[in-house]
Order: structure tokens, then sequence, then C-alpha cells
């Protein structure tokens, strides 16, 4: 026996068109197969797929509401406004609206936690109905170095294909990608059916883990080695960063550990501020001392009345 199609949706019987369409989204996007990996889950969100098809046109549901799971005998006979049947015949359910995703230039980046619904809820019902369908979109992985993802760029990536053959693919990467964001090309997916159009590539960005620098978020730390000499007198000291050389300026009497800030010199945000860059002080002495060097640290230590382990 079919289910009834406000009980698989889960709204009474005088729910208005928004209602119901706030209840199929909410399913849909619960049930969706591309989401949703429990064996019944294709079968669920075909079943609320019909459901929606069914009320969310006034002339079926007007039927729907008249004759119950017999309604489709009666497309044409009068039983709703207008008497005339679903706009949408047997096909599937209308997709909602597209959430936006952020754009750079050629490459189209998922910044994390859209989906688009309109793509997945679509392409579904029309590989379901039968006709032209979009392609299938293919997957992979980008591994960057923690500079190329600060500095974006060019990239050039070589993937197999489902024939076994390889190819190269170039990509506009936006500068300030993160880790496990995903970088959508357009029309580089699996052919289309009947001539639908291809579906796309989308590449998820992997951050190399990198020996020097610690991303945290968007702000990115480092340790900047510096002379007893140079912590105690302070000091003007160029380094290299992810994005290029930089100039920190080490305050006198600078102990290990201490964290000095660069304001706005950390990964790019296309959608705010960008963060930090923090070098960490790390004083570090001569593995060996040559003569000279030696007196000079014995008479400091002769004449320095400083003791760092006294409590302060």
């Amino acid at each position: 026996m079919a289910k009834d199609h406000y009980s698989v949706l889960g709204v009474p019987r005088t729910a208005k068109a928004d209602e119901i369409q706030r209840a199929y989204r909410k399913l849909a996007r619960k049930y969706h197969p591309d989401v949703n990996r429990e064996p019944d889950a294709a079968d669920k969100f075909k079943e609320i797929g019909e459901a929606y098809d069914t009320l969310s046109d006034p002339e079926t549901r007007a039927r729907y509401d008249r004759f119950g799971a017999d309604y489709r005998q009666y497309a044409g006979s009068g039983a709703g406004p207008g008497g005339g049947g679903g706009r949408w015949g047997s096909g599937g359910p209308r997709p909602g609206p597209r959430p936006g995703r952020g754009g750079y230039g050629n490459a189209d980046v998922d910044m994390g936690g859209d989906v688009d619904w309109e793509d997945l809820l679509g392409g579904w019902f029309r590989q379901q109905a039968g006709g032209p369908a979009q392609g299938a979109d293919h997957e992979a992985e980008l591994w960057l170095t923690l500079e190329e993802a600060v500095r974006g760029g060019k990239r050039s990536v070589r993937l197999a294909q489902p024939d076994g053959e390889t190819r190269n693919y170039d990509v506009d990467v936006p500068p300030g990608v993160l880790d496990g964001q995903r970088i959508r090309l357009a029309g580089e997916g699996a052919p289309g059916r009947e001539g639908g159009p291809p579906g796309d590539l989308l590449l998820t960005v992997r951050i190399q883990p990198d020996s020097r620098y610690r991303l945290k978020g968007r702000d990115i730390y480092f340790d900047l080695p510096v002379t007893p000499s140079e912590a105690a007198l302070g000091a003007k000291i160029k380094t290299q960063a992810p994005a290029g050389t930089v100039t920190i300026t080490v305050p006198e009497g600078s102990s290990s550990g201490r964290r000095l800030r660069l304001r706005g010199q950390g990964m790019p945000n296309p959608r705010g501020l960008p963060g930090n860059l923090y070098a960490e002080i790390k004083i570090m002495v001569p593995p060996s001392l040559s003569k000279e060097e030696r007196k000079l640290y014995e008479k400091l230590a002769s004449v320095s009345g400083f003791n760092p382990r006294e409590e302060r």
C-alpha cells in the first residue's frame, strides 16, 4: 500500500506550499544518496521526491486530496483547479534554490559546508526519469605546499582517467585556500547522457605538512632563531615567510617563547580579514666558542647579576 504523501513529508493535510517546500528540502538533504550512505536512503529519497512532486503542484495536490493513491488515473478529469494534470507530468520534483559558492577566476571554490543541492537533486531526478542528464562529477585531491596555498596561482595536476589514460589539468589556485576546501573545474567530469552537459571535476585541497610552519586556521606560526645578543639588545631580522621575505623587529630583552605578531601576514582570506603571522623567539647559542668568544661570555657572566631561576 502506497504511503500517504503528507505522512512521508511529515506535514498536515492543511500544510501551505511553503511548509511543504521546507519539509521537502530538509528531508532531501538528509536522505540524498550522495550524502546518506544507508542502504534504504535512495528508496526513501525517491519516496520523498514523489510526495513533493505531487503536493507542490496545486492541481496534482487537489486530485490527490480527492482520489488518494489513484489520483494519477484522473489526470485531465477536472478534479483540480483548471481541470488539467500536473504541470510536471510524471517527472521528478523541481529542485530547490541554488546556494552560492565562492568564485575565483576560472575556479569555483567550495568554501566548506555549502552543498549545491540543485546539482545533486536535479541531476539525480533527471537520471531516474531518463533522457538528457548531466554527467557525474569526478573527485580527486590536490596537494599543495603551504607557500602554494598562501600565494595561489597556476598549478598543473595529472590525473588518471577511467579508461586508464592520464590527463593534465590546469588549475587556478586562489590565494588563501585552506585544507579541505574544494576547487571546482566546471565541465571536466564525466560526459553527459543523451546530450546532457558534462559533470565537473572537484579537487579537494590537501596542504602538505611543513617542518618550518604551523597552520592554525588562517594564522601561521614559526620559530625564529636569534642569538643571545639579539635577544638581549634587540634586533631587526630578515627571514623567509610563506608569502615572501619579512622583516621582524625583536624587542630588547626578549626570551625564548616570546611571540611576535605580524598582523595580516598569515593566510589570505578572500571573504574577510587575513590571518596573522606569528614568530616565536628561540634563543640559540653557538655549539662551540672561539677563545675570544669564551672570554667575552666569561666576562659577561662575572658582571651580570641576572638569574633566570629566581622567582620574580
